[in-house]
């Protein structure tokens, strides 16, 4: 019996590396995509620009899920399931989709009202229905066990996405028009050859559609739509404050800071995308409960040493990657970072609601962040400008990891050590106030808390180290 339990998270883990892997392949460019391509947007818009950019992709972030009901999650849950047809599955996600987008068209008038969008109105909704279509039909391509095309389609589509840009807003001067209409090239053509080369279109018909499957999906991602809402909210809706209570062109700069976070955000990302595979189904596991401890682990740990690493070298990367007329968005950057590192870990831990299907309380503790951001983002910005968005917005992802990190040992009790990361976090603060403030020598003290950080943590370094150290040594044999 201990010979089985042994080999079962070790085969998980080799899973989950294996997989963590193919979709960092498929990952890796569309979410550095922004990051790369922040010299270029730096250059070309001006701030206001920027800003308006980032306003109508929040737009379109937020009325995906809204059109989708999130049925993109329920893809992927129900299609890794044997016992449910995949023309279930793949009907009615189409179906809850054109009929989610049918509503959003009612809308239109209304959408129209908010200020900045009315000249793009066009664009915004093609841009809303084709990332709902490439992101669903991606979902059920990954549940359907074709990972190795999901990958590819990923370097595909980003290649083809910079192309595009780059074409539409240098030497075509389309502006922020080409960035939207370059997204949707790329997006819609994602979804076209994946439901062509696979013919995914013998999954579609709705004469064979079971109202049992449709209600069961639906049920599971309906709660999840308020909760993509409320992230909205606590992760983008700072750019609707700031730009009423300070302006556009400051909504540039907070957006300029915004990208250099999204590195941690890009390898959260790889990692879930394959973290959700395991979770689902290791969580019954004898082990299930080692496991995830050590994932979790693990997973603090890289996310607070790259916290650490960015906060340390921000003005050098922000002198390479924006232009000077955007180089003092680099004070915004620290914040935001530590609370892209929590939301990492509170994504983490929904997996666990995921995983026991319990998602009402994953409604339910990203309703609280969003009401903290929103209150936050009231009381801060008029006082402290934009940097009080950014204080806001880790404050709120930081509530909402003590609520979960309690709240889910009612259904794994993870061994997360809490000591460790309350002086992780000290230290992490110690060192975003040595930044900001700039006392003499300032870079040496911020290094020594880069250095402490990795000493706290040696522990869990030492096991990623010797892991990765097994998986070359298994690759080499």
């Amino acid at each position: 019996m201990s010979t089985d339990n042994s080999r079962a998270p070790t085969n998980a883990y080799r899973k989950l590396v294996s997989n963590t892997m193919l979709f960092g392949l498929s990952t890796f460019g569309s979410r550095l995509l922004p990051f790369l391509m922040m010299p270029l947007y730096t250059r070309v818009f001006t701030q206001a620009e920027f800003g308006l950019r980032d306003l109508l992709t929040a737009s379109a972030n937020l009325m995906v899920p809204i059109i989708s009901l999130c049925i993109h999650e329920a893809v992927i849950r129900f299609g890794m399931e044997k016992e449910t047809r995949r023309t279930d599955v793949f009907t009615t996600s189409m179906v809850v989709i054109f009929c989610g987008y049918g509503v959003l068209l009612l809308a239109w008038p209304l959408v129209g009202l908010i200020e900045h969008h009315a000249g793009y109105m066009v664009l915004l909704y093609i841009f809303t229905l084709t990332a709902a279509l490439r992101s669903t039909v991606t979902h059920f391509v990954r549940a359907s066990g074709f990972v190795k095309l999901f990958a590819l389609d990923g370097v595909f589509t980003t290649v083809l996405t910079v192309a595009l840009i780059v074409i539409f807003i240098v030497p075509l001067e389309m502006g922020v028009g080409g960035f939207l209409l370059a997204t949707i090239i790329a997006d819609g053509f994602s979804a076209l050859s994946q439901i062509l080369f696979l013919r995914l279109y013998r999954f579609f018909s709705l004469g064979q559609l079971r109202m049992s499957t449709l209600k069961a999906m639906l049920r599971y991602s309906v709660p999840l739509m308020p909760t993509a809402v409320f992230w909205w909210v606590t992760n983008l809706s700072d750019k609707y404050f700031v730009t009423f209570m300070v302006g556009l062109e400051a909504t540039g700069l907070y957006g300029a800071a915004g990208v250099v976070p999204r590195v941690i955000t890009l390898v959260s990302t790889i990692f879930i995308q394959a973290w959700q595979i395991s979770a689902f189904t290791e969580y019954k596991s004898p082990a299930g409960e080692r496991f995830y401890s050590t994932v979790f682990r693990s997973y603090y740990t890289l996310v607070f040493l790259a916290a650490s690493g960015i906060i340390l070298l921000v003005r050098p990367i922000m002198t390479v990657l924006v232009s000077p007329y955007f180089f003092p968005s680099w004070q915004y950057v620290p914040f935001l970072v530590l609370a892209v590192g929590f939301s990492c870990l509170v994504t983490f831990l929904g997996t666990i609601y995921n995983a026991h299907k319990r998602n009402s309380m994953v409604t339910v503790t990203t309703f609280i962040g969003a009401v903290v951001n929103i209150a936050l983002n009231l009381l801060l910005i008029p006082r402290m400008g934009v940097q009080g968005a950014a204080l806001g917005t880790f404050i709120s992802f930081f509530l909402v990891f003590i609520i979960r990190a309690v709240d889910t040992r009612r259904y794994m009790k993870i061994a997360m050590q809490p000591m460790r990361i309350a002086l992780t976090l000290a230290l992490l603060l110690a060192q975003i106030w040595v930044t900001l403030t700039q006392p003499t020598l300032w870079p040496v003290w911020s290094s020594l808390g880069f250095l402490l950080i990795l000493l706290c943590n040696a522990g869990n370094v030492a096991f990623l180290l010797r892991s990765a150290m097994k998986l070359l040594h298994r690759r080499r044999a």
